[in-house]
């Protein structure tokens, strides 16, 4: 009986590790796994098609009336829509970016997205980090330890070059800096940082929307009361070559310090 009861101790213990791993695995992989859910069903849903300048101007004197009689809510709104749409790597934060500052003004519209698209990027960071980002990196090769070595030494400019370069989409640089072990402040503070020039840009642009479909409307008179013959104005025909210029060369000065830095420690041949 003593033995038999020694036995069974014997095999709980075994198992109890077991048991916690598992556990704790699933609750590792939880984060990314709901996400993947919510963003899976948000593509069959096809809820990013409704992300679109011709949505938004088909919807503008809706939008606009609602907006006037519930802002606080409104804005709420489209701080809780941002966040998601961040989180779920869904296409359209820009377009989101200009809706805002067509609805609210680029001086309400600019801080609420630097706000919400820094709380997204976060969530994101945060679920990547917690399912796999150190597994990853445990099983990297020696190119990516290297490149985690590099990037770790100027972690905040680098950041700060990717969110200020236009080339690079978002989404990309919210996943990239979890797979290298960035600290959370330094990527909390350098996406707010890195994002304020863009999302003033693109509020800017957005404020100015109207003026562009009243334009649009004289240009094309004929289409006026014709549902059949619908204004057409794409992300493209706003964001000028002037703003991709300026985002640009402000991503060259985040990378300053990194070559200053880099030219002091270099040694004499």
């Amino acid at each position: 009986m003593m033995l038999s009861e020694q036995l069974e101790e014997q095999t709980q213990m075994e198992n109890a590790p077991k048991q916690d791993k598992s556990g704790s695995s699933l609750k590792r992989w939880l984060p990314l796994v709901a996400i993947a859910g919510f963003m899976a069903f948000a593509f069959f849903m096809g809820w990013h098609k409704a992300l679109s300048i011709s949505a938004l101007i088909e919807n503008r004197e809706r939008l606009g009336a609602f907006v006037e009689d519930n802002f606080a809510l409104t804005l709420l709104t489209y701080v809780g829509i941002y966040i998601a749409v961040v989180v779920l790597s869904l296409p359209g934060a820009g377009i989101l970016s200009i809706g805002g500052g067509f609805l609210f003004g680029w001086l309400v519209s600019a801080p609420a997205t630097i706000v919400a698209a820094t709380i997204g990027a976060t969530l994101l960071f945060l679920a990547v980090t917690t399912s796999f980002g150190d597994a990853l990196r445990a099983k990297a090769g020696p190119w990516v330890a290297k490149l985690k070595e590099g990037f770790e030494k100027d972690a905040f400019n680098y950041l700060l070059f990717l969110r200020l370069v236009p080339a690079f989409p978002f989404w990309l640089v919210n996943l990239a800096p979890a797979m290298l072990g960035i600290k959370l402040s330094t990527y909390v503070t350098a996406t707010a940082i890195g994002i304020i020039p863009g999302s003033f840009a693109f509020a800017f642009v957005g404020a100015g929307l109207g003026s562009v479909i009243e334009a649009q409307r004289a240009a094309n008179a004929d289409c006026i009361g014709n549902s059949e013959c619908a204004i057409e104005i794409s992300t493209g025909d706003l964001i000028t070559p002037e703003i991709l210029a300026a985002l640009a060369a402000l991503s060259v000065v985040a990378l300053i310090p990194v070559v200053l830095k880099r030219l002091r420690n270099r040694k004499p041949a």
